[in-house]
């Protein structure tokens, strides 16, 4: 089935403000609906952002997902941000209506923890979304590159789009090669937790994006071991790995680091990959549109999304 098609945004329009997963202190929210109207959008705030269930949720899994599933319905609503990550985005899976998203495709912004709604809104919607910062734990004091960039995917989407890191960061090569094939993925640890449900991650043939913080590289590696394990890796066609920001070892500070878990489980695989791509738990981050085709060549460092760049013999 053919990818959703999305309007990009305008100034003035309505961004939708949920909390799929964490909540925030009302001072943090106020903040990031001020930084949401600064960019020239009005806001319509979602009940979620005011809730705490738990301690560590943004209301119960039925408020959390009927709220998203409103957003999408409501048609004043041009784009949804989600407030920030944390846990609970799993929660609503089995409880969102698909075809009532499907049938009222917007913008949809997000990381971390909501690598799950990308994943399952790409397969169960076909509906592309935006890999990008959020509003409380991101935007309050993003710097310029994070701005722009995300200025630039809102502004422009779905039109053809060049990842680049800032020019102090380059991009390297893990395995020399081309690739092509859908964009998808995010956050490794959540990416993890999707196996053996019915919310699967599907890399067949797709460009497999991953990244993570704050985890030790043994975590790091059970759960690269599990994807490869699953043939998640080898299905891919290509491999970009975003920022794995504190994810170096305090209990084995002599032993194995993130660069050394690439060399022994991604780069065997043999499927062209670039590393060290600003996207994820990082400052400055890129916003990068997923589930959208993609060209890569790992070796120039190239990331070209919606693009019409044919692989050569």
């Amino acid at each position: 089935m053919a990818v959703q098609k999305i309007q990009a945004l305008k100034q003035g329009d309505i961004i939708g403000l949920t909390a799929p997963a964490g909540p925030v202190c009302k001072e943090r929210l106020w903040l990031a609906v001020s930084k949401i109207k600064e960019m020239g959008f009005d806001v319509e705030i979602g009940d979620t952002c005011y809730e705490n269930y738990g301690g560590y949720l943004a209301g119960t899994p039925e408020q959390r997902a009927n709220e998203l599933n409103s957003m999408f319905i409501n048609q004043n609503i041009s784009a949804i941000f989600c407030l920030r990550g944390g846990y609970g985005s799993l929660h609503l899976l089995p409880l969102l209506d698909y075809e009532a998203i499907k049938r009222n495709p917007k913008l949809f912004v997000g990381y971390s923890d909501i690598t799950a709604l990308h994943i399952a809104f790409q397969q169960k919607c076909h509906l592309p979304t935006i890999h990008g910062p959020m509003p409380a734990s991101d935007l309050i004091d993003a710097d310029d590159f994070t701005m722009q960039s995300l200025y630039s995917v809102l502004e422009i989407f779905p039109f053809e789009w060049r990842l680049e890191n800032p020019e102090s960061e380059p991009t390297c090569c893990l395995v020399p090669g081309m690739a092509n094939g859908m964009l998808i993925g995010g956050n490794l640890s959540v990416i993890a937790s999707t196996l053996g449900t019915p919310f699967e991650i599907d890399t067949k043939g797709k460009i497999l994006f991953l990244e993570d913080v704050g985890e030790e590289p043994y975590r790091i590696d059970r759960m690269l071991t599990q994807l490869s394990l699953a043939g998640k890796l080898s299905d891919a066609s290509g491999i970009v790995l975003g920022t794995w920001t504190d994810c170096t070892s305090e209990r084995y500070a002599d032993g194995f680091q993130i660069e050394d878990l690439f060399e022994k489980i991604i780069a065997p695989i043999g499927k062209p990959t670039i590393f060290n791509v600003k996207a994820g738990h990082s400052k400055p981050t890129l916003s990068a549109p997923l589930g959208l085709y993609t060209y890569i060549d790992a070796e120039k460092g190239i990331i070209l999304i919606n693009g019409k760049q044919k692989l050569s013999n």
